[in-house]
């Protein structure tokens, strides 16, 4: 009797200790999110800490946000699991997708996403078109980005219009904002970036669009989403897609969120989405 009594007293004691330590493991459980370096640090880490807070309280874990230094450190820390999740324009989903044999998987973007557009800016009176480009000098954003770079490139080429060969000068600001400073100051003809972050710009009054102006708009085209690697559990990938399908302006947490994320909502998407950016990038000759 004694013997039984013992046994269960340690059986139950194993117990608690197992439970205890997989409530510990949960508790110590990290979600770690990241994003293409596409505006200045201040600004994604505004974006990034409300979102923070909503996940943790979707997901019940700890969620850490953790910047990167540019577009290829993103994509890397997401093919080697450093991080959980990032937020990518195409063409660095693409090149996650690539890099990590078809692992990268895309869960949301929002609905601006499914056509966005990318747009030339300048100060300069006698730029009106892409072929006046030539001779010029243009700012692009990161050589990475897909609206800062890859697709104006693409659609300047078929344009006959090859910045390698046909302008004065081609430089890359890092940035799209930093692309919009560019071309205030006088410092290229034109630049090319993202179109939603030249809309806030105008917005906040940032920029003069009297002095600086848009020439040109690209055709629509696929571009961010929110990617994690296919390795993780359904379930994780289930709860962290509802969470931003679930986001929309009838509370005040939602409608914050979606103005810093620059959506009017998130829907779901796939990597069959962004084929054509893949074609573009390896037309372009930036993807081997």
């Amino acid at each position: 009797m004694l013997n039984t009594s013992r046994r269960l007293t340690l059986q139950a004691l194993i117990a608690c200790a197992a439970f205890g330590f997989a409530t510990q493991t949960l508790a110590e459980q990290v979600f770690k999110i990241t994003a293409i370096p596409d505006e200045s640090p201040t600004e994604l880490a505004r974006k990034a800490a409300p979102l923070v807070k909503y996940l943790e309280q979707r997901l019940g874990i700890k969620v850490e946000f953790t910047p990167v230094s540019d577009y290829a450190a993103a994509v890397e820390t997401l093919v080697n699991k450093q991080v959980d999740m990032a937020w990518f324009g195409g063409f660095t989903f693409v090149q996650a997708h690539v890099r990590s044999g078809g692992k990268a998987e895309p869960l949301v973007q929002r609905a601006e996403d499914e056509k966005f557009k990318s747009i030339f800016i300048t100060s300069n009176a006698d730029i009106h078109s892409l072929a006046d480009l030539k001779g010029k000098t243009l700012s692009f954003g990161a050589a990475s980005s897909t609206s800062g770079h890859l697709m104006p490139r693409s659609f300047m080429l078929e344009a006959k219009v090859d910045p390698d060969k046909d302008l004065k000068r081609v430089a890359f600001s890092g940035a799209h904002d930093a692309t919009i400073a560019a071309v205030a100051a006088g410092k290229v003809d034109a630049g090319a970036l993202n179109i939603s972050v030249w809309e806030k710009f105008v917005a906040d009054k940032k920029v003069d669009s009297a002095k600086v102006r848009v020439f040109y708009t690209t055709p629509a085209y696929f571009d961010y989403n929110w990617t994690v690697h296919a390795d993780m559990p359904q379930a994780l990938k289930d709860k962290v897609t509802r969470a931003f399908l679930d986001l929309n302006n009838s509370t005040p947490e939602g409608k914050q969120l979606l103005e810093l994320q620059r959506a009017s909502r998130f829907i779901p998407t796939q990597a069959a989405n962004y084929r054509g950016i893949e074609t573009a990038a390896r037309s372009a000759g930036l993807l081997k």
